[in-house]
């Protein structure tokens, strides 16, 4: 049984979603976690992960890494006793810890894979739901909106403890993803900015609210058909993240990299201090703007069309 997840980028929001503040992110169809899950002619649960160098058995793997736990936990909650003999392969394009939602990613399509082969086919709430308790077991205090966007695999609006609301766009338009090639684990720089904010919480409530106004006037001008405002909003996010402490030299260069090569606007996208950045371009910019940014020192870049 074969089931498969996209990543994903944060358009405006990140870290002020953690604080109850809105949040806009749509899925990257370009790259895609995929899993295939057979029965095994051998006891136990066999798992290959070529792109980690992972080829061992269940029980071989500590129960708190991030495949066991999808495992372990969605049989608990399927009720599955014993567990069955199977062979499951995992492979990834999804560029690991780089504000792409590798991580949720993987175990949405693991979800998916498991619960279809054992016909207990999961809705995408449930899938969403169930990866999102995988995530506070390794990123402490997710926000909740990778798994969301990559489980309903479509735009979303998301409030942290609200009901997801998915919304329509308006007009297509064209975002170029520029990798630095850092490696930046989320939970660190959420737990920097919550310290931040323990420290001054009205100084920083003030930018949360800022960006939540940002991201709430953005999904109105992509539901109308305006994309071109989300240049400058872009911009202005980029800011208040630049405040909070969370962007870097790497993601700095790649940001000035893409306006001066004639973006309309630029940020970065996710956790921050490495990983991705995101430069809204017009489609026939962004070759252009791409060439530049490998220029620059990206590592990686995806032009993506969001629809």
């Amino acid at each position: 049984m074969k089931a498969s997840a996209p990543g994903k980028i944060i358009l405006f929001g990140e870290h002020a979603v953690v604080y109850g503040r809105p949040a806009l992110a749509v899925p990257v169809t370009q790259v895609h976690a995929d899993v295939d899950v057979s029965a095994s002619p051998r006891a136990g649960i066999w798992i290959e992960a070529p792109d980690i160098d992972l080829y061992t058995e269940l029980n071989a793997i500590p129960s708190d890494h991030p495949l066991a736990s999808v495992i372990h936990n969605l049989f608990f909650s399927l009720g599955i006793d014993p567990f069955p003999a199977l062979d499951i392969r995992i492979t990834s394009t999804i560029p690991v810890a780089s504000g792409l939602g590798s991580g949720a990613a993987v175990s949405a399509a693991l979800t998916r894979a498991l619960a279809a082969f054992l016909s207990k086919p999961l809705t995408d709430e449930q899938v969403s739901s169930f990866v999102y308790e995988i995530e506070k077991i390794h990123h402490s205090t997710p926000s909740g909106i990778d798994n969301s966007v990559i489980a309903y695999a479509r735009p979303v609006f998301f409030i942290k403890g609200k009901p997801i609301e998915t919304f329509k766009v308006g007009t297509p338009f064209t975002i170029v993803i520029g990798d630095t090639g850092v490696s930046a684990p989320t939970k660190e720089s959420v737990g920097d900015v919550r310290r931040l904010w323990t420290m001054d919480k009205v100084r920083w409530d003030s930018v949360f609210d800022e960006i939540g106004q940002i991201a709430m006037t953005a999904c109105r001008a992509i539901q109308d058909g305006r994309p071109a405002l989300l240049g400058g909003l872009m911009d202005q996010n980029q800011s208040l993240l630049q405040e909070l402490t969370v962007s870097s030299p790497e993601l700095d260069r790649l940001v000035d990299a893409a306006r001066k090569a004639g973006a309309l606007g630029a940020k970065l996208s996710g956790g921050g201090r490495g990983g991705n950045m995101i430069a809204l371009v017009e489609a026939g910019l962004a070759e252009t703007v791409s060439k530049s940014l490998t220029e620059a020192g990206a590592k990686r870049v995806i032009i993506t069309r969001v629809e």
